[in-house]
């Protein structure tokens, strides 16, 4: 394979932008995971589906409005939790098909299907414009700051959250940060996959790395490993014979994911691990 490829510039913006959101993707959706929260990102992005039909109905840059909607359907999603005897399951279900329904309405009331409703179904990673890679790049770097500094107070949170209420941890506040953070990175990451896809980076890698049975920080390790590579191998691979990057870059995961599961059944997981 020729690496002349990477010298275009679309290239390199496409695979800076997408490492970024494979980092993104994969710290964030760990923490939804071992939350039980798998399926918050397809919630997430469903609903933002809503926002950005709305963007393109009133005239207004569509991942903007997908970002405020995104956040209130996040937001959303907690306070049915909490405030109704409702599983957080059955609630983001309810949002997945709200958000789906609303955008198909206003498809409908803006003439229908575009080119620009495909790519963000889809995803574009190889039409971002330099403007998008740096709010990404921006993204992703406050993102990851937020996290390193309430480090403690996340994994607390997550694993044991009535000790971490008994030892005066701000629980409710952190919950709200995590979906918060959990809103913005799926728009964010909309551009990489498309909002049908989007919930394959937040775990299947996640999901992968937990069978190796390491650590909390080598299980983020080994996450971020199998997303970069599967990104950026997906993205040159969809250059090179012309297919969907989205597409490639899920069914890589899920090629990693199943070699995890055939070496786990043959017990050498067992072994790597010992």
């Amino acid at each position: 394979m020729s690496l002349d490829i990477l010298y275009f510039s679309f290239m390199q913006k496409a695979i800076i932008s997408g490492i970024a959101i494979a980092l993104l993707c994969s710290v964030v959706g760990l923490f939804l995971v071992l939350r039980r929260y798998s399926l918050f990102g397809d919630a997430v992005a469903h609903s933002s589906f809503g926002g950005i039909a709305a963007g393109l109905l009133v005239g207004v840059y569509p991942l903007w409005t997908a970002y405020l909607v995104s956040l209130a359907s996040a937001l959303i999603i907690t306070k049915i939790r909490q405030k109704f005897d409702i599983s957080g399951e059955a609630a983001v279900a309810v949002l997945l098909s709200s958000g789906i329904a609303v955008g198909l309405i206003l498809i409908s009331l803006s003439g229908g299907f575009t080119t620009d409703i495909f790519s963000f179904l889809f995803g574009s990673i190889l039409l971002v414009s330099t403007e998008n890679t740096i709010l990404i790049l921006a993204l992703t770097g406050s993102i990851l700051i937020v996290i390193l500094l309430l480090y403690r107070d996340l994994i607390y949170s997550t694993f044991n959250e009535e000790q971490a209420k008994v030892s005066g941890i701000p629980v409710e506040k952190i919950n709200y940060l995590i979906v918060f953070i959990a809103g913005i990175t799926v728009v964010t990451s909309i551009q990489l996959v498309g909002i049908l896809l989007i919930s394959a980076l937040f775990v299947i890698p996640n999901v992968t790395a937990i069978m190796y049975r390491r650590g909390f920080k080598q299980t983020v390790l080994v996450s971020i490993s199998f997303a970069v590579f599967s990104v950026v191998t997906g993205i040159i691979l969809s250059y090179i014979f012309d297919i969907t990057p989205s597409g490639a870059i899920v069914l890589l995961l899920i090629a990693i994911f199943a070699a995890t599961l055939i070496i786990k059944s043959t017990g050498l997981i067992a072994k790597l691990t010992a």
